[in-house]
């Protein structure tokens, strides 16, 4: 595997200096698994063009393997290819843009995957809808302002929802970060990027639980999991968690939830919730999470299915019961908000993200992570990009 190196350094067409880094590019889409065999993902040298005006070089410590990096390697997301993939993740800004504001080098950061132009209909939500420019980045594998830093030779390397964290460094728009404090340690402070952004912000921004009521998750890899963390940090709320896979039922119970069950366990025992979090991605848990809302509560579904999958659901349970359903999007968060909300709760000892992490792997053990995603074995595994830079 090629090594980075980080002093070497040349000048581009566009005056600003390229630096030589080592990153995980994915080739090709829909090759059988195992993927240590097939090996979509390639890990390998590319030349990453400086920051412009409003970007910022980060050299990477840390990044998380989720379901949505998966989802691009398995063809349920489509995106344009060659693409250097990762979205979770967390580094130290090395340089700045002339015209960033607000952050310097030396400070960590958290990679958000939805930058927000902060100027358009979406934005304009607080959440509830994401940021139309940024979506229509991410679709093209662009940084928010339509640029490419990421090349290798002659040939072009798309960016990873403005992100591409399985790298040494990354060079994102000052809109796709935010500041944490050098107390959070890098394996935390990246997975509050999408995992607890996410499954913690759909509880607290979408759901809003009321004192005695109770919270189920469905599905509780590291977004269910985040999410039945955050509401087992809120007072008077009692959490359950359900799954199919007995692991990641006992992962819950070690985290505090008050009873656990398998889909058929949940319906056997007529398990209701007034608010119904479905975080597995996939249209049999929807309707398991439908069918566990009790009469006046709300299902929020988060997890992120194939495009042409579908569910059946009882149009008169949701009139007659007068239940809602509700559609979330990183978690219906303000990343510029929220985050902080989320440091300050792990710094209060209230919300032990470090026990989401499963495994923890080097980046050119990618092929392999994924394969432990794909096979429901992990929770959250964090790429130890530290190790990648000597």
């Amino acid at each position: 595997m090629a090594r980075a190196r980080r002093s070497r350094s040349a000048p581009t067409t566009h005056g600003r200096k390229t630096v030589h880094i080592t990153g995980a590019v994915l080739e090709r889409t829909g090759d059988p698994v195992p993927y240590t065999q097939s090996q979509p993902l390639t890990v390998g040298e590319l030349e990453l063009d400086g920051p412009g005006p409003r970007e910022v070089l980060v050299r990477m410590e840390a990044a998380g393997v989720c379901h949505s990096d998966l989802s691009v390697v398995d063809g349920n997301r489509r995106r344009p290819l060659p693409m250097l993939l990762g979205h979770e993740g967390a580094g130290i800004v090395e340089e700045v843009g002339r015209d960033v504001r607000g952050l310097k080098p030396g400070q960590r950061v958290v990679m958000t995957f939805l930058p927000r132009c902060e100027d358009c209909a979406g934005c304009a939500t607080q959440g509830i809808r994401p940021c139309i420019a940024g979506s229509a980045s991410n679709e093209v594998g662009t940084l928010l302002d339509g640029d490419i830093r990421l090349r290798r030779g002659s040939e072009t390397i798309r960016h990873h929802l403005g992100v591409s964290a399985f790298a040494t460094h990354a060079v994102v728009d000052e809109r796709s970060v935010v500041p944490v404090g050098n107390d959070v340690p890098p394996s935390v402070a990246a997975l509050l990027g999408c995992a607890v952004l996410t499954g913690g912000g759909t509880v607290l921004n979408a759901g809003k639980p009321k004192p005695g009521q109770r919270v189920a998750v469905v599905g509780l890899g590291g977004v269910g999991l985040a999410a039945l963390i955050t509401a087992l940090a809120l007072d008077d709320v009692e959490v359950i968690g359900v799954d199919g896979v007995d692991h990641k039922l006992r992962a819950a119970e070690k985290l505090g939830a008050s009873a656990t069950y398998t889909p058929a366990d949940a319906a056997d025992n007529s398990v209701r919730a007034d608010i119904v979090i479905e975080a597995a991605g996939n249209a049999r848990a929807f309707e398991t999470a439908v069918d566990l809302t009790d009469a006046g509560g709300t299902t929020i579904t988060v997890g992120l299915p194939a495009p042409d999958a579908r569910s059946s659901i009882s149009p008169l349970a949701l009139v007659a019961g007068g239940r809602s359903i509700v559609g979330s999007y990183l978690g219906s968060a303000v990343p510029s908000r929220d985050v902080e909300i989320f440091a300050d709760l792990w710094r209060q000892s209230r919300l032990p993200v470090e026990q989401l992490v499963s495994d923890t792997v080097p980046l050119r053990d990618i092929n392999k992570a994924m394969d432990s995603l794909a096979a429901g074995t992990a929770l959250r595994q964090i790429i130890d990009l530290e190790g990648s830079h000597s």
